[in-house]
């Protein structure tokens, strides 16, 4: 069999292309390519060259439309013994190529010419060309007459041009000698025969039946020269004798032969037109062409030479005629029927040609697999030969077919595919395999892909190709090793080891083993190297920036939305940087990578190598480093691994993809997850930019980098050393504070950072930083006990309790677009500095409460003066300082002393000594809102508290009250709601405020402070105590009774003089004397109440001495049963008179019971029944009854 057979194979002349002498493989296939651009000649261009000897017997010879096909067989090719039955399988014509450089002797050349075509006995026409002469070889070859033709040195385009006018020559030549080859096949006795022929008997009859064919053969062989001359028309003509000499003689291999020409010479007839008429009339003329061929084989069994190599070519014309996607199932089965046909040939040539034409078929029609199917048979027929040529020819056959098969290597690829296209591919190939096919055929078809590689494999061997070898057994290791044993696997390992002895040291191959790699993570840049976009047009340049890197959250970020899909990371030239990269091993040996660093195409990294040894089926991630080296963008698309003696790349993408795949069940497996790996979310790669170099700022603390360790409360300075460890100076800086209890620290040295700017490289200064400690949570307390119990020391701080300094600093400007990403300046950095504290519990509190203590007072013909007024004791002239904390009680009319009693414990192992001090209050602040900087402060003795010891301290309160009781006080939780916030009115919030805000001015002016055995001092923070304190007291202490009485006398105006309140005051009541008296009752609440008043009074034993048969007061006026309206924020004044009858100390107390109180005044009498009656009783007052003068 013949390869590329078509149906217009029949037209088409052979010329065989032959090297003379020496000359270089690139030259001579440059030669060559000239000619096959000259493969048709139209016969309109041959005319100068043919000369018309005699009568043509081309009597229909299309010279306006015709042409001369060529078909150049390079190096030649052995004479056919089918030259007869087909005449375009003689070699008509040799051209001999020489370099003339290379072959200056023109004789020789000649010579070896002359020999070469001597094997080619029906060539017609000898031309013997020259290329690239000198000037001596010229004037030689013009002396010279014959087939020798120079070319002189020109252009490609010019010898184009001459080679054109040459084969033109040829052309005509080769039409002439078909011309006297006819006229002679005519006149004389031609003879024509087959193999078919010389295996037939040689009896009479066979002799007798041989005279009777041969005139139908030479019709036939005429036809044959008429389709290679051009003229379909005579062609036919010669075709139809034939054929009915044929039929009649019952020759019909010969009569499937001239049906064959027929089909050619009607195709040529109608120049390419198609129609479905003119197919059904191709595709019954080959149906007879195939039947009449097997006809001849049945005829004779007994021969050894089957013409069913020419049944099989007719079957792949008609495939070939027919080959589009339209006609595919009819050309399938003629492929079909072909392919079967191949167990009956008996030469392993002919079945190598017949698949190669069947895969060639199947690749035209799209039926990749079908195509990729043959063509492994072919490359096992090389194998068969087992040598190192048909090796080489089995390996490129397999690296076709690799592609159908999902196996090609990647230097297969074209590179110049972008990658938007590559992840199309990678998609389509997701679309193209569902997952149920996958499932249903995965194990056959990875089976499948193995045998392939292995075949690859081991033509490469053979092949003497040991980079082919490497890449098969690579591909086969990493991709099918679950399918692979142990044993198979080592196999892999020494053939791979063996090929790469074989290559030069650093050969590079496109297709990588093991590991398999890919990304981890980028690491945070470490927290003294963040990287802050810089601002040079604000003061406040770092103002909006956050650190760069792939931050899934930064607490440092100020909230700012990230539109990019893309984190952005950036890098600083001249420091090192790091990446963290997975490898996994899944299989059963012991991987030993010799070097693995980052590939970088941009150029501008210097990459690490660090050497890796994976144990069998494992993980192991590693950190892969370098240094960037210029400005610029950066891409890091994998790893250069040095593995199995050969160096590859590892693309991140491609193990992605392969994740991909084992997750939707479209691969083997996981090679991660077999090694136990757990699973990570898809790392992408940020964008990653450099930068010019920057300065870098290393902190420590003097002393020591541990944690401080301080008391609740206790102030203390530490040193922080900064130096500059970069290759540029500092010019800007600024101090700020971030993160938890910044009001811990108290001052910041940030004017001497600032003094020494710019900082230069190597530059140090030291800062010094004032800590105060902070008060413990509860639940920092609750974990401090536990420790503590469970034998720790106890000396343990809440991760990120701690306040956290930080510094922005940045070096020059630099000049725009120096950065790279279109910045005007260099970016700053940001130092952050955690300040380590320990807190450890010192004083705690157990519990605080409010006291207070009535001292009744005395009753004259005036009130005790309100708060702030200019009594005697608010004087500044007073004896005591204390004396200002007690005062007369304008609501109550007696003598009030309030205290704080505070509870402390001590659980340290050290002695704490107390001190609690009060600011006074300044007369002249009649608000009370703020805290006088210039006020008095008293100090109380100090308390000691021993270790694992408690004590109290009592701590005196001024005069704190409110003048009104609302409705505001008892809506603590309404207010604290929403829907109570809009509902309750703004009287009530201001009502509120009023009192939160007395409350913190009371908190401000005490102050507890503490020193222990360690001179170590603090101050305890009491604020949150005294708030729980005060607010628990509010109902009792601090809010006035909804009613307040007071007495004094009504007669004796000069009785009201400005007299001292206290006990010792001078007599003003009268015994046996009738002593007018007034009761003031005055209305706290914002509504009227009514009331039903009552006046007692009391002797010294407590007897009511008003009533009873020992009554020792008489009265005049009412006492009891008073029933009165008191209007709101107002006061109603009572009048009676008391006669005493004995002198000595008396009480007078007045009592209400309130009518149909409201809801405030239950709450205030924490009334729990509705029809609880509500009474309000005041305080005594004491009447001193002289006797009579």
């Amino acid at each position: 069999m013949e390869p590329d057979v078509s149906v217009e194979s029949m037209c088409t002349i052979r010329i065989a292309v032959l090297q003379v002498g020496p000359i270089p493989r690139s030259l001579f296939r440059d030669y060559t390519s000239l000619l096959t651009i000259h493969s048709k000649i139209d016969l309109s261009s041959i005319s100068s060259f043919y000369t018309e000897h005699q009568k043509s017997p081309f009597t229909h010879q299309p010279w306006d439309s015709g042409c001369l096909r060529f078909k150049f067989i390079v190096g030649g090719s052995p004479p056919s013994p089918w030259e007869d039955f087909q005449s375009n399988r003689k070699i008509l014509a040799v051209i001999g190529i020489f370099h003339c450089p290379s072959s200056p002797d023109l004789d020789l050349v000649t010579d070896q010419f002359s020999s070469a075509c001597k094997g080619y006995s029906s060539s017609l026409a000898h031309r013997c060309f020259g290329f690239s002469p000198g000037d001596e070889q010229l004037e030689d070859g013009s002396k010279k007459e014959g087939n020798l033709i120079l070319f002189p040195p020109a252009d490609r385009q010019t010898l184009e041009m001459h080679l054109h006018t040459m084969m033109q020559d040829i052309a005509a030549s080769l039409l002439m000698e078909f011309e006297k080859w006819v006229l002679k096949a005519e006149s004389a006795g031609t003879i024509v025969k087959t193999p078919l022929d010389s295996q037939a008997s040689l009896s009479s009859e066979e002799v007798i039946k041989a005279k009777k064919r041969r005139l139908g053969r030479v019709q036939k062989t005429i036809g044959d020269y008429c389709l290679l001359a051009g003229s379909p028309v005579d062609a036919n003509a010669h075709y139809n004798t034939a054929l009915e000499l044929a039929r009649l003689t019952g020759d019909y291999f010969w009569y499937a032969g001239a049906l064959e020409g027929s089909v050619c010479a009607l195709l040529m007839d109608r120049m390419g037109q198609r129609d479905p008429v003119l197919e059904d009339e191709v595709k019954y003329r080959f149906n007879s062409v195939t039947l009449h061929y097997r006809k001849s084989f049945i005829q004779d069994n007994a021969q050894r030479v089957s013409p069913l190599t020419f049944e099989l070519e007719a079957t792949l014309k008609l495939a070939r005629f027919l080959c589009r996607r339209e006609l595919a199932k009819e050309v399938v089965e003629l492929l079909t029927n072909a392919a079967d046909g191949a167990k009956s040939l008996i030469d392993a040539s002919d079945r190598l040609v017949l698949f190669v034409e069947i895969a060639r078929l199947y690749a035209s029609l799209g039926y990749e697999r079908k195509a990729a199917f043959f063509s492994r048979q072919v490359a096992q027929l090389y194998l068969q030969q087992e040598n190192r040529l048909a090796a080489i020819s089995a390996m490129q056959v397999l690296a076709i077919s690799t592609k159908a098969y999902r196996v090609q290597s990647k230097a297969s690829i074209s590179t110049l595919s972008s990658s938007k296209e590559n992840e199309q591919s990678h998609a389509d190939f997701g679309k193209m395999h569902h997952h149920s096919v996958v499932s249903l055929f995965e194990s056959q078809w990875n089976t499948l892909q193995m045998v392939v590689l292995r075949e690859i494999l081991l033509s490469a061997v053979r092949a003497g190709d040991p980079l082919a070898a490497w890449s098969a057994a690579a591909r086969l290791l990493r991709n099918y090793y679950p399918l692979i044993t142990p044993a198979g696997q080592n196999g892999l390992v020494s053939a791979l080891e063996n090929s790469a002895s074989r290559l030069p040291s650093g050969t590079r191959c496109a297709d990588p083993a093991l590991p398999f790699i890919r990304m981890h993570s980028f690491p945070i840049h470490p927290s003294q190297m963040d990287i802050v976009k810089r601002s040079p047009s604000r003061e406040d340049w770092w103002v909006g920036s956050a650190p760069s890197g792939p931050f899934i959250y930064t607490p440092f970020s100020k909230g700012e939305t990230n539109n990019s899909n893309k984190q952005e990371l950036i890098w600083v030239v001249g420091e090192p940087v790091q990446v963290l990269v997975e490898l996994a091993n899944p299989c059963g040996f012991d991987l030993r990578v010799d070097s693995i660093y980052l590939s970088v195409p941009t150029g501008n990294f210097d990459a690490f190598p660090i050497s890796v040894t994976l144990p069998p089926v494992s993980s192991k991630v590693i950190g892969l480093s370098g240094i960037p080296t210029s400005v610029g963008p950066i891409t890091i698309p994998g790893c250069i691994v040095h593995c199995f003696g050969v160096i590859t790349e590892h693309l991140f993408r491609d193990v992605e993809n392969l994740l991909a795949g084992a997750a939707q069940g479209l691969v083997l497996s996981d090679p991660f997850r077999s090694c136990g790996s757990p699973t990570l979310r898809n790392v992408s790669i940020p964008n990653i930019s450099l930068v010019p170099p920057l300065p870098l700022l290393v902190s420590r603390v003097v002393g020591g980098d541990g944690a401080v360790i301080l008391y609740e409360g206790e102030i203390r300075n530490v040193w922080i050393s900064l130096a500059n460890a970069g290759t540029v100076p500092v010019e800007q800086a600024h101090i700020s504070l971030s993160g938890k209890n910044q009001d811990a620290v108290i001052s910041i040295s940030s004017e001497t950072l600032n003094f020494v700017l710019p900082l230069k490289p190597g530059a140090e200064v030291t800062l010094p930083v004032t800590l105060r400690a902070w008060q413990l949570s509860a639940a920092d307390l609750e974990t401090a006990t536990g420790r503590t119990t469970s034998g720790s020391a106890g000396r343990q701080s809440k991760e990120g309790s701690s306040p956290i300094l930080l510094i922005h600093y940045a070096g020059p400007l630099g000049d725009v677009g120096e950065a790279g990403n279109g910045s005007a300046a260099s970016p700053g950095r940001r130092l952050v500095l955690p300040l380590n504290v320990c807190v450890l519990q010192g004083l705690s509190f157990v519990k605080a409460r409010m006291l207070s203590m009535e001292i009744p007072a005395h009753i004259g013909e005036n009130l005790p003066r309100p708060l702030g007024s200019n009594s005697i004791e608010a004087t500044p002239g007073s004896k005591n300082k204390i004396d200002r904390l007690v005062k007369i009680d304008p609501y109550r009319g007696s003598w009030g002393l309030r205290f704080l009693e505070l509870e402390l414990s001590n659980p340290t192992d050290v002695v704490f000594e107390t001190s609690v001090s009060v600011i006074l209050e300044n007369s002249g602040n009649e608000d009370g809102s703020a805290v006088d900087q210039d006020a008095e402060e008293y100090s109380y003795p100090k308390t000691t508290i021993d270790r694992d010891s408690s004590a109290r301290v009592l701590i005196p309160l001024e005069h704190f009250k409110l003048p009104i009781l609302d409705g505001s006080f008892f809506m603590k939780e309404s207010l604290d709601g929403p829907a109570g916030g809009r509902s309750s009115s703004f009287s009530e919030k201001n009502a509120k405020a009023e009192l939160n805000a007395s409350i913190k001015n009371m908190i401000s002016r005490i102050k507890v402070r503490w020193e222990s055995g360690r001179n170590n001092s603090g101050e305890l923070n009491i604020k949150d105590t005294m708030q729980a304190a005060l607010q628990a007291s509010i109902m009792d202490v601090l809010l006035p009774d909804p009613l307040t009485f007071g007495f004094r006398l009504s007669t004796g105006g000069s009785v009201g003089e400005d007299q001292d309140q206290s006990p010792s005051s001078k007599d003003t009541v009268l015994a046996h004397n009738m002593t007018r008296m007034d009761v003031l009752v005055r209305n706290n609440t914002k509504e009227t109440i009514k009331m039903n008043l009552s006046i007692t009074c009391r002797d010294v034993a407590g007897e009511n001495c008003v009533e009873g048969d020992k009554a020792t007061v008489l009265w005049a006026g009412v006492l009891t049963g008073i029933n009165e309206e008191v209007p709101a924020l107002e006061e109603i004044k009572h009048c009676f008179a008391l006669y005493f009858l004995v002198p000595g100390e008396y009480t007078l107390v007045a009592a209400a019971m309130i009518y149909d109180a409201n809801e405030i005044l239950r709450a205030r009498a924490k009334s729990e029944l509705p029809e609880e009656p509500i009474v309000c009783r005041g305080p005594p007052f004491h009447v001193h009854v002289s006797g009579a003068a």
